[in-house]
């Protein structure tokens, strides 16, 4: 690990009460601007479906919108779910990407489906979609699709027919695997590809996931070493007590999601603060809140720093959860770029 510790961004596109669609993704543009204008590597959107309070459910699209309103911050997925897209789409929409903005566009990668089973049904019945057992043949296509070199198909005929996810590709996206457990960390060094764990997600299992991907980490042409980074929830404000009322409607949301209760919008502050106790919900609060960082500037730089060294990495990916007040405008997110601001303030000069 570097002394530079290098700050990157995990969107979900979140949409709070009394906001629609449009204003949440207008306010997720205006925080990748502001991640480019201070120096955060990469900015990613994750794909999630028919959830009330997240409106990322096409990453390609959202990265094209924001690579065109950014002049050097790498954009991406983190990541497209591959078991709702078929290889050859995904290979298509990211080769495209790449053109746009060239250099700059990362293939963050999921094998969950990203959604719930009704979804997941429903996606498979009206397009298609890549079976999820057949994962790491589907990654190796890819990666084939979107090559210089062009994949290639051999016919009854006994004909080989070549098949490119671009006409004439100048550059590739880099490919990047994520996920929760042993099984992306094992394929990821078994390919020779970037990995990334969702600590912002699940915490559990992290320490064993990276040693096994350093451990078993193959060399490849592209990626000769290793290379990760980790996600973190991260609330910051001037104070550690503004820090947590900011915190606490995606705390709450996270603790129904966990608990199996009906979603909904993402509460604004003042419904989050005004909400009934509730023994369940508190005590999922409280665990997460010990994962999270939750701080004022200095304090989340420190914990970041640690977070950093204790785990061998350079980069930290952040999903800014600061909640929204009720007065403050539905097409920004002051709380979340209030979180980028400080964190770049403290670690990225």
């Amino acid at each position: 690990m570097t002394d530079t510790l290098r700050l990157s961004v995990l969107d979900l596109v979140p949409v709070r009460t009394g906001q629609t669609s449009a204003g949440a993704v207008a306010a997720s543009v205006r925080l990748a601007q502001l991640a480019d204008r201070t120096g955060y590597t990469r900015y990613w959107f994750a794909e999630h479906h028919n959830m009330p309070a997240v409106a990322s459910t096409t990453p390609p699209v959202l990265i094209a919108a924001t690579a065109a309103r950014t002049e050097r911050i790498r954009v991406g997925s983190g990541g497209v779910m591959l078991p709702n897209h078929a290889p050859l789409v995904v290979a298509e929409q990211f080769a495209a990407l790449e053109a746009l903005a060239p250099g700059r566009i990362d293939l963050g990668i999921g094998r969950a489906p990203g959604s719930d089973p009704v979804i997941t049904q429903l996606l498979r019945i009206s397009g298609p979609t890549a079976d999820v057992d057949r994962f790491p043949d589907h990654i190796a296509d890819i990666l084939s699709l979107l090559s210089p070199d062009s994949a290639s198909l051999r016919l009854t005929s006994g004909r080989e027919y070549a098949i490119t996810a671009t006409p004439a590709a100048a550059g590739v996206p880099t490919l990047w695997l994520l996920g929760s457990s042993d099984y992306s960390a094992k394929l990821a060094a078994s390919l020779g590809l970037p990995y990334v764990f969702a600590n912002h997600f699940s915490g559990e299992g992290l320490e064993r996931a990276l040693e096994l991907y350093r451990t078993e980490y193959q060399p490849s042409e592209a990626h000769p070493v290793p290379e990760t980074f980790l996600t973190v929830n991260a609330s910051v404000a001037p104070t550690i007590e503004e820090a947590r009322a900011r915190a606490l409607p995606q705390l709450r949301s996270m603790a129904r999601l966990r608990t199996n209760r009906p979603m909904r919008s993402l509460e604004t502050i003042e419904e989050a603060a005004a909400a009934p106790a509730d023994s369940i919900g508190d005590e999922l609060i409280a665990a997460m809140e010990q994962r999270w960082i939750i701080a004022d500037a200095a304090g989340a730089a420190t914990q970041l720093r640690r977070l950093a060294a204790r785990h061998g990495i350079d980069e930290v990916m952040v999903a800014p959860i600061a909640g929204s007040h009720e007065s403050e405008p539905t097409d920004a997110a002051p709380g979340r770029e209030q979180t980028l601001e400080l964190l770049a303030g403290e670690l990225l000069g």
